[in-house]
């Protein structure tokens, strides 16, 4: 036994909740561009748009520095502006709101639904008023939102629905892959996510319209295209025609992410394999609650969110959070409720509180799941996760 009763001993390194995996053809993709003529805005952005779009069954794909920056973009063809909303979750990385304040909107949370801790349909269609312009729901951990829902709730509504995806690349709902199930969908390619361009990301979308605007927001507002020019002084001249950003990704990363798409299947085959392992190991556990799953959707599993019967356990959530970082086992938390952050109290979110996207926050747990943690590795987090249960249940 260990020095604090551990019946097992605890790992040498930590053991992050996410990382990328890259092998020797990424290696190789990236060389291939860094010895070619292009490594900014040249033919491996084109090819990786399409691979993404080809594999989601999208018409077309925008690829943007970051996925934030392709959030600010969609909200951009959405046509948002001051004084229009835009509903969310708060229970979602900044981004996922951010954009609407970017374009002078107002973010509007509805609360979570408790059983997939994703936007509930029912309290968004509470939150709409006549100022409301669109609905972003967010795919917490790479389980779909329920889109059937959101959508047509949108569509009743004439709202435009911008899927904020970034966990879900590679998911499905109701037999469709994620990517064609609302108005713009995005993707992000942080090292963390199911394929990595280091930063990068990504709006997929089956209208023409949206994807003309996002072209344009990319690249500074600024357009060569002879359709769209209202002049024409020679081969070099080009228009701005709106206020753009400097969002476009370069060559390098975009080889990087062809080449990961070769490997997204094998890497969600594998995700899906270790969340399974948690789910048999941590089901027997009173007062742990595995992630359910929406019937119609099936999760590509971003993260494995556990979460704790706090009054079952002699100790607070942090305690715990506490206890497995001290074995070395990499848990996080995601995420703080939106409205909490310094920020937007200060811009008249104070009085804001979602019942249940609090009491998700009170006691959620990410514990680490990627594609290149070994089986041992799994049983690490198995035994961290079976020690400190065992401790604090019977204290």
């Amino acid at each position: 036994m260990t020095p604090d009763g551990d019946k097992r001993a605890r790992r040498a390194t930590l053991l992050p909740y996410g990382k990328q995996w890259l092998d020797e053809d990424d290696m190789a993709a990236v060389r291939a561009v860094l010895e070619s003529d292009y490594i900014t805005q040249g033919p491996a952005i084109e090819r990786f748009e399409r691979k993404v779009a080809d594999y989601v069954g999208a018409k077309y794909a925008v690829a943007f520095a970051n996925g934030t920056a392709a959030l600010h973009g969609a909200c951009f063809a959405a046509g948002i502006g001051p004084g229009d909303e835009v509903i969310t979750t708060p229970i979602t990385f900044l981004a996922s709101s951010n954009c609407v304040l970017y374009m002078g909107g107002r973010p509007v949370f509805a609360d979570i639904d408790p059983r997939t801790y994703n936007l509930d349909p029912d309290r968004a269609a509470e939150r709409i008023t006549p100022a409301t312009k669109a609905i972003i729901p967010v795919d917490l951990a790479g389980q779909p939102a329920e889109m059937d829902r959101i959508v047509m709730l949108a569509r009743d509504r004439g709202l435009v629905v911008i899927h904020d995806a970034a966990h879900s690349l590679g998911a499905s709902y109701g037999g469709r892959k994620v990517g064609t199930l609302g108005d713009m969908t995005m993707f992000s390619f942080h090292p963390v996510k199911h394929i990595t361009t280091g930063e990068g990301g990504m709006i997929v979308t089956d209208y023409e319209e949206y994807y003309r605007k996002l072209i344009l927001f990319r690249n500074h507002g600024m357009t060569r295209d002879p359709d769209m020019l209202q002049s024409f002084d020679g081969p070099w001249y080009y228009e701005m025609h709106a206020l753009g950003f400097n969002y476009r990704m370069t060559d390098i990363q975009a080889a990087l992410g062809h080449s990961q798409m070769d490997k997204l299947d094998k890497f969600i085959a594998r995700r899906r394999e270790i969340a399974s392992a948690y789910n048999a190991a941590f089901s027997e556990m009173d007062g742990l609650v595995t992630p359910w799953q929406h019937p119609s959707a099936e999760s590509s599993w971003h993260l494995y969110i556990l979460r704790w019967d706090l009054p079952k356990f002699h100790a607070d959530r942090r305690a715990i959070f506490e206890a497995l970082r001290e074995r070395n086992i990499g848990v996080n938390v995601h995420y703080i409720p939106v409205y909490r952050q310094p920020y937007y109290r200060s811009i008249g979110y104070s009085g804001i509180v979602c019942t249940n996207a609090e009491s998700y926050y009170a006691s959620s747990m990410s514990l680490p799941i990627f594609p290149r943690m070994t089986d041992g590795d799994v049983q690490d987090v198995i035994d961290a996760v079976r020690d400190v249960w065992e401790r604090f249940v019977r204290q």
